[in-house]
């Protein structure tokens, strides 16, 4: 039976981060207090980090119609293509805060998040980074976000 693996590296604490990925990090946390999140009390911020070394944050936004939430990082993807439309987001950020528990192990996008970072590199060619992590505890490095779609539903298809 065939196997797939994924293949990512994990750094105890943001501070043996690239100085770029660390400000890229905080500048996702930053991003936490503006999460609309009264019905799950999970936050999320994500900052896109733009070809060019600009900056994009988002964050979740709930709504009492569950299905009409937006995600963090379809946010900050559409900042980013606000500030920059056609240029690629080379890496993001992600992390989140939750006031029910301390969430201290990274946390990964939800399958429409994964579907729409999959897509966003294939429409540029581009591969993004994803930088991931909880309130605090290790930081999650993969190479792709297409690493965690890894037989995603894609154009090709249609």
């Amino acid at each position: 039976m065939p196997k797939l693996t994924i293949e990512y590296q994990s750094y105890p604490s943001p501070s043996e981060l690239p100085v770029a990925d660390q400000e890229l990090l905080e500048a996702a946390t930053a991003a936490l207090p503006n999460s609309y999140s009264p019905y799950s009390k999970f936050r999320v911020g994500a900052a896109a980090c733009l070809q060019d070394g600009t900056i994009a944050t988002g964050w979740n936004t709930e709504n009492a119609a569950y299905p009409m939430c937006l995600c963090a990082e379809p946010a900050a993807l559409a900042a980013a293509a606000n500030l920059r439309p056609g240029m690629p987001v080379v890496a993001m950020a992600i992390t989140v805060k939750s006031n029910g528990q301390v969430v201290d192990s990274p946390a990964s996008p939800c399958g429409s998040c994964r579907q729409q970072l999959s897509e966003h590199e294939a429409r540029f060619g581009h591969q993004m980074r994803l930088i991931l992590r909880g309130e605090n505890g290790p930081v999650y490095e993969l190479r792709s976000a297409s690493d965690l779609l890894p037989f995603g539903f894609s154009a090709d298809l249609l």
